[in-house]
């Protein structure tokens, strides 16, 4: 009884601790929107994120300013370089990027806003908790309210805010741990002969805001 009891506490204690800053799983895919304050660009899209080989595959489709368009970016950080992918015409643009890999992460100079439920704890396997955080953004621009799942680490939404768009939300949805085809994570070699357009420069989220 005892040590029953020892358990006991030992386990509430875990169960207690504040949550701590945290990384994601260096191989995730999966689904991602994007919608922004002023309704001007809104994306669905989905997602694959190596942070081993500093590489991300972003296949959108949305609206900007009422005008669609579809988008398949490939960023290659240890190179320095952005390929946007046209399968059906078999051609590619080549972009230099000249940013630094930032992993899907919680800095840890972020602060804790709430530790929450989503969807109901009446119930074993009907809710999800999930931890909010607030922190700057890679570049100190401004800030960003990151929420990730408590075990795990897994993204769960991103709210941003910009000069252009203001307040810019980003959720994620559908995660799966590992890559189900890493070969698309490699140019097609149709990409093999792609020029680079020196005058672009590009990162991440310059993906969703500088649409023409």
């Amino acid at each position: 009884m005892i040590l029953f009891g020892v358990l006991t506490c030992f386990l509430a204690g875990c169960l207690a601790q504040r949550p701590h800053p945290c990384s994601s799983p260096p191989l995730l895919s999966g689904g991602l929107t994007v919608d922004t304050q002023n309704e001007k660009l809104t994306m669905y899209g989905r997602y694959l994120y190596d942070a081993l080989g500093q590489r991300i595959r972003v296949m959108e489709l949305g609206s900007f300013e009422n005008t669609t368009f579809t988008n398949d970016a490939l960023l290659l950080y240890r190179e320095g370089v952005m390929y946007e992918i046209n399968d059906h015409d078999r051609t590619c643009v080549k972009k230099p990027l000249k940013v630094d890999f930032q992993p899907i992460a919680i800095p840890k100079d972020a602060s804790l806003l709430a530790q929450v439920v989503l969807g109901s704890s009446s119930e074993p396997g009907q809710g999800l908790l999930v931890n909010t955080w607030v922190g700057d953004l890679p570049d100190k621009t401004g800030k960003v309210i990151s929420t990730v799942t408590e075990f795990g680490c897994i993204p769960v939404g991103n709210l941003y805010h910009t000069d252009k768009f203001g307040w810019v939300l980003m959720n994620y949805f559908d995660n799966v741990l590992g890559i189900p085809d890493p070969e698309r994570l490699n140019p097609p070699v149709f990409c093999g002969g792609a020029e680079m357009k020196v005058e672009d420069e590009t990162d991440f989220l310059s993906l969703f805001m500088n649409k023409p």
